[in-house]
C-alpha cells in the first residue's frame, strides 16, 4: 500500500464527521447598536465560535435615530437584538412595542437602582451625562467657570456651549430631561430658548459635538455636553499614556451645574419579530458577562452594570456626582414634543 493510498484512506474515514461540523454554516445574528458601540473583536469572535454564529453589527446612528429606525421597521425588523436604548428612550421603545420580553439571569448582578424598570430591557452599563469644559481654553481666556445653568445663557458665556440635539441624541435628550426636572417644563423650555438665542449650538449627535465642535478637538466651543467619564478618556488616549504614572489632572473637567447632569442607563434587549430570538437572548447575556463588562469602561467610557467589575486606574478622572439618582418618571415624549414645537421650530 503506497503512502498516498494510505493517506487517502485515512482522510476518507476522518473527513466525514469533521466536514459535517466544519461545513455547518454559521447562523447570522443581527445586532443593531448606536454609532458609539465598541467592543473587543476577540470577545465577539469568541461568542461567534461558541455559538456557531456570525454577528452582524448594524450601526443605527445616534440612539435616538436608532430607535426611530426600529419603530419605522417594526413590521420587518432590521435586527434580532438591540444595544443602546437608554432610560430616556425606553418609554418610546416600550410604547411602540418593538421589544420582546426577556430578563437575563445575569441581571441579578446589577444593583436594583441601576436596573431599567422593564422586563424587556436589561441594563448593561450606565453613565452620567454631564457638561465638560476645556481647561486650557478657560485658563487662556481668563474666564471663570460658570456656576449655574443660568450663567450659560448670559452674555458672559455667549456662544461657548455645544449640545447634541435632544431630537436625535440620547445625551441631548437626557440633558433636556435634567433641565426639565430642575426647572419644571415651562421654565426649562424658556431656558432653552434663551440659551439658543444666546448662541448655544445644537448638533445632530454626540460625535459631531465632541469630536468636531469642542475646542479641545479644534472646534470653537469650550463647553460641551458629554459624559462625566470623558475626562478619563482624554487621559487614556493622550500620547504617552502610562497607567502607572497618571497626570495630576485631565485636560478637560466636569461642570456639575445644578440641573445639568443625568444618570443614563443603557440597555440591551431582543427585538420583536427577531429571526433568531434564542441567539439574541444569548447575546444579551454575553453583554452582561464578566469579560464584556470589563471591556466596556475603557472602550465606551461607561460604567459596567455588574457592580463587582474592576475598573482601570484611569477612572479616577471619571467623577461620579454625589447623590445623583435616576430622574423621576416623566412623559418623555410630551416633553420632547413641546421642545420640538416651542424651541427647535419656534
Amino acid at each position: 500500500m503506497t503512502y498516498a493510498f494510505r493517506l487517502l484512506t485515512l482522510l476518507s474515514f476522518t473527513a466525514a464527521p469533521l466536514t459535517a461540523h466544519a461545513l455547518a454554516a454559521p447562523t447570522t445574528l443581527r445586532v443593531i447598536t448606536h454609532d458609539s458601540f465598541d467592543l473587543d473583536k476577540k470577545l465577539i469572535a469568541a461568542f461567534e465560535a461558541q455559538n456557531n454564529v456570525k454577528v452582524q453589527l448594524i450601526k443605527g446612528g445616534d440612539a435616538g435615530e436608532m430607535l426611530n429606525r426600529l419603530i419605522l421597521t417594526r413590521r420587518a425588523p432590521l435586527a434580532d437584538a438591540v444595544y443602546g436604548l437608554d432610560n430616556t428612550l425606553a418609554p418610546r421603545a416600550l410604547s411602540a412595542d418593538v421589544l420582546e420580553a426577556y430578563r437575563s439571569p445575569l441581571s441579578s448582578q446589577v444593583a436594583p437602582t441601576r436596573r431599567l424598570d422593564s422586563m424587556r430591557l436589561n441594563t448593561v452599563d450606565y453613565g452620567y451625562v454631564a457638561l465638560n469644559y476645556d481647561r486650557a481654553w478657560f485658563a487662556k481666556n481668563g474666564l471663570p467657570l460658570p456656576k449655574s445653568l443660568d450663567d450659560l445663557k448670559s452674555p458672559t458665556y455667549a456662544k461657548l456651549t455645544v449640545i447634541p440635539s435632544p431630537a436625535t441624541s440620547s445625551p441631548g435628550l437626557a440633558f433636556l430631561l435634567a433641565t426639565n426636572q430642575f426647572y419644571g417644563t415651562d421654565k426649562a423650555l424658556a431656558w432653552w430658548k434663551e440659551a439658543r438665542s444666546n448662541g448655544m449650538k445644537l448638533t445632530r449627535g454626540w460625535s459631531a459635538a465632541y469630536d468636531k465642535e469642542f475646542s479641545r478637538n479644534g472646534g470653537r466651543y469650550p463647553i460641551v455636553l458629554s459624559y462625566a467619564s470623558s475626562p478619563a478618556a482624554e487621559v487614556f488616549y493622550a500620547q504617552g499614556f502610562d497607567p502607572k504614572h497618571l497626570p495630576a489632572q485631565a485636560p478637560t473637567g466636569n461642570l456639575f451645574l445644578p440641573g445639568s447632569t443625568y444618570v443614563q442607563l443603557e440597555g440591551a434587549g431582543v427585538l420583536k419579530g427577531a429571526k433568531q430570538p434564542a441567539l439574541a437572548r444569548k447575546f444579551v447575556d454575553f453583554l452582561l458577562s464578566g469579560p464584556v463588562q470589563a471591556d466596556f469602561p475603557t472602550r465606551m467610557w461607561v460604567y459596567p452594570a455588574v457592580s463587582a467589575t474592576p475598573l482601570s486606574p484611569v477612572f479616577r478622572f471619571a467623577q461620579e456626582p454625589a447623590g445623583l439618582k435616576p430622574a423621576a418618571p416623566v412623559n418623555v415624549q410630551s416633553v420632547l414634543d413641546r421642545w420640538l414645537r416651542e424651541v427647535l421650530r419656534g
